[in-house]
């Protein structure tokens, strides 16, 4: 079964990915996914909120807001799809990221689209 793992992390671990911190920063990601190992599928790491947009449109046009968009304590810092054998089993994994220590770690089961009726036409 796959779930997506989803790291949500402060503007402070954000501020770690660059300068005298970054090799620490880096070298615990690669840790977790060297531990992972052939459980994952993909995953991207995100750049900071600051670098993105929102679009929303509704009956007046489109609308878009440049990041930071949130007004949230944390943002989302990027994602993993990994192969688990349960949510718990997921969940184990999302505890050991070096974002569930300071930010928030989310977990949901991926949806496959050949499960969605609608989608195979």
């Amino acid at each position: 079964m796959q779930f997506a793992i989803i790291f949500h992390e402060t503007p402070e671990a954000f501020a770690e990915r660059t300068g005298e911190k970054a090799a620490a920063y880096w070298s615990t990601w690669s840790a977790y996914f060297g531990a992972l190992g052939d459980k994952t599928q993909s995953g991207a790491c995100l750049k900071g909120p600051e670098t993105g947009a929102v679009l929303r449109v509704d009956g007046k046009g489109r609308e878009v807001q440049d990041g930071p968009y949130a007004d949230t304590k944390e943002q989302l810092g990027g994602f993993a799809i990994i192969e688990a054998d349960s949510l718990e089993d997921a969940l184990t994994w999302a505890e050991r990221s070096p974002a569930a220590a300071a930010g928030a770690v989310e977990v949901r089961p991926v949806q496959p689209m050949a499960e969605i009726p609608e989608m195979q036409s």
